[in-house]
């Protein structure tokens, strides 16, 4: 990779999180803090826990809610050495953390044993006035669920995301066979570069993907044939974004766009990003800061002034429209 500047290109530089010193608690941090790098724009997550034991004093890496009211496990690994040197496999690890959660039924539950003790600890992240740090637990998680009409559905599935800087082959297998049989569990990787001072992170989901039976490892030396795709739908679909609404003329530089539900506006700019309060910044950021959730669900929650509709609204009925004009032909 190559950043350009003045016309002229300068070598973006793979790294290892070794060659940094970097531990896997740095990147627990960084994605604590940026959540969103393995989010899709197109939901909304809450990070409710760090480090959560369970009564076998195992410990998930991070919790979250998402917008549909699943509770999410980010489990983290620095690199492929630090899997296989591992007694329990990762994906197991995992799963093990994930039942431990399916026990969890109400919203008092959560927030008495993971999000309380996390908004304690993070005190000076929140603003808990004259609540405790368990009353503004049950007030910002049950606020999320309600924005997010997830309130009749939280809990009622876990899922998994597994990170790390590379993966290996038994894992990729066992997550592949997974998916296959409904499991919801992803697979990210994070890999560091370095300009000078600065780092940078290319993040990749290699699973799911449409057609994963080229993960699974061979029995035997045989081509595995009988296994079949039979992966659920899922909502991450790759959707146009904000730069190709803008080419598209749904919207233009200089429209207003207010936070769905909250007070706060952001004028549109010619890149995509917006325009608050003089500051430059991403509707994704924009929005963390006017939800005060971990990620946001960008175009659902993006209100377009001059119309009244969601960036997805607008959205939605351009691509409509063209479908219908393609269908016409």
């Amino acid at each position: 990779m190559y950043s350009i500047k003045n016309k002229k290109a300068s070598r973006i530089e793979f790294v290892t999180f070794a060659e940094l010193n970097m531990l896997e608690s740095d990147i627990e941090e960084i994605l604590r803090n940026s959540i969103e790098m393995i989010c899709d724009e197109e939901e909304s997550m809450l990070i409710v826990g760090k480090q959560v034991r369970n009564k076998k004093g195992g410990r998930s890496d991070l919790t979250a809610i998402d917008s549909n009211g699943n509770i999410v496990l980010i489990e983290i690994k620095r690199d492929k050495s630090d899997i296989v040197n591992r007694s329990e496999a990762f994906e197991f690890q995992a799963i093990r953390y994930a039942a431990s959660y399916a026990t969890i039924k109400d919203i008092e539950s959560l927030v008495e044993k993971v999000y309380a003790p996390y908004i304690e600890k993070y005190k000076d992240e929140f603003e808990l006035g004259e609540l405790t740090s368990h009353e503004l637990g049950i007030r910002k998680l049950t606020e999320f669920l309600e924005e997010n009409n997830a309130s009749n559905s939280f809990n009622k599935m876990q899922r998994i995301i597994l990170v790390s800087s590379e993966f290996d082959d038994q894992t990729l297998s066992a997550v592949t066979w997974l998916n296959s049989n409904n499991v919801d569990i992803s697979c990210y990787k994070l890999n560091p570069y370095k300009l000078g001072d600065e780092i940078f992170f290319k993040i990749d989901k290699i699973l799911p993907t449409p057609n994963h039976s080229e993960f699974y490892v061979d029995l035997m030396d045989s081509p595995v044939t009988h296994y079949t795709d039979k992966t659920k739908k899922r909502t991450n679909r790759v959707l146009p974004r904000i730069d190709n609404m803008l080419e598209w003329g749904v919207v233009k530089e200089g429209d207003i766009i207010l936070p769905k539900g909250r007070d706060g506006r952001a004028e549109l700019l010619a890149n995509g990003y917006v325009n608050v309060e003089g500051k430059e910044m991403s509707l994704q950021a924009w929005l963390k800061d006017v939800y005060g959730w971990s990620s946001v669900e960008t175009y659902a929650l993006s209100v377009h002034q001059e119309t009244g509709k969601t960036l997805s609204q607008l959205r939605e009925e351009y691509m409509n429209k063209k479908k219908e004009s393609h269908d016409e032909l």
